[in-house]
């Protein structure tokens, strides 16, 4: 069940707890990108807080947003970026993107057997993927007063499961937003402990976001150079030894005199 499009943009830019939610996952995931120049970069769901940081030297931004979900103009003041698509047919080109942040439109979605195929499609060579999703195990999940408490949370394993199945290798792993899904001053006061914590201890307390990359898995070549190594031509095939060749034998009879 996708959330709506205003109760997203309110949460993130106009609650405390949803500002400190993404200031945490976007240095997440600029310590794994920290540029994205001259490469196009794709949002789906609800990335726009994630995408700003890139909107500098991108040679294109693009944020797409699914039908049940709505749509809003981002960024504020700026040319809009944002694109309403129905999340099974992306209007974008085959392999045209280079970074792709998915945030709020895995989890959420009746058929993500379909959004992650449309993931791997529009992938270019060398593109990767970065999943963010809500932690089984956290309790952010447990919380419906935020959006990580909607859909399908994942545990690491189920997630790196379904993103194999779909054509997925997967190239790193982490949890982030280690504080309390609270708006108490207390919470908010010791958020910065609370994530230092997590990260140097990750078994004091879940993560609770999810954020995994992935590449294009390629598949093994078949055929051409490795099935011609099977069968090596002839040249190189190691010769046999020489042998001495033999003699016509010669019969050793009795001397005659010559007449």
């Amino acid at each position: 069940m996708h959330l709506d499009v205003q109760d997203l943009r309110n949460f993130y830019y106009r609650s405390t707890l949803g500002r400190a939610a993404q200031k945490v996952i976007r240095d997440q995931m600029l310590d794994i990108w920290p540029e994205a120049h001259g490469q196009t970069v794709l949002g789906f769901g609800f990335a726009v807080p994630l995408l700003r940081p890139y909107l500098g030297d991108a040679r294109r931004v693009i944020a797409l947003m699914p039908g049940p979900q709505g749509v809003m103009q981002w960024p504020s003041g700026e040319p809009n970026v944002s694109v309403l698509a129905d999340e099974t047919a992306w209007p974008i080109e085959t392999g045209r993107v280079d970074k792709l942040i998915v945030l709020h439109g895995l989890e959420t979605s009746e058929m993500p057997s379909a959004v992650l195929e449309e993931c791997l499609r529009v992938l270019g060579p060398g593109g990767k993927a970065l999943f963010i999703v809500p932690n089984r195990a956290g309790l952010w999940s447990r919380n419906d007063r935020t959006p990580f408490g909607y859909g399908r949370p994942y545990s690491l394993g189920q997630l790196d499961t379904q993103l194999k199945t779909h054509g997925f290798l997967t190239e790193e792993q982490r949890t982030t937003l280690y504080q309390p899904p609270s708006e108490k001053r207390f919470w908010r006061k010791t958020a910065a402990f609370w994530e230092r914590s997590g990260r140097a201890i990750p078994m004091v307390a879940a993560g609770g976001v999810l954020m995994v990359e992935a590449s294009k898995r390629v598949p093994a070549p078949s055929g051409g150079l490795g099935e011609r190594v099977k069968k090596p031509i002839s040249i190189l095939n190691p010769s046999p030894k020489p042998t001495a060749a033999r003699l016509p034998q010669t019969r050793v009879g009795t001397r005659h005199d010559m007449s």
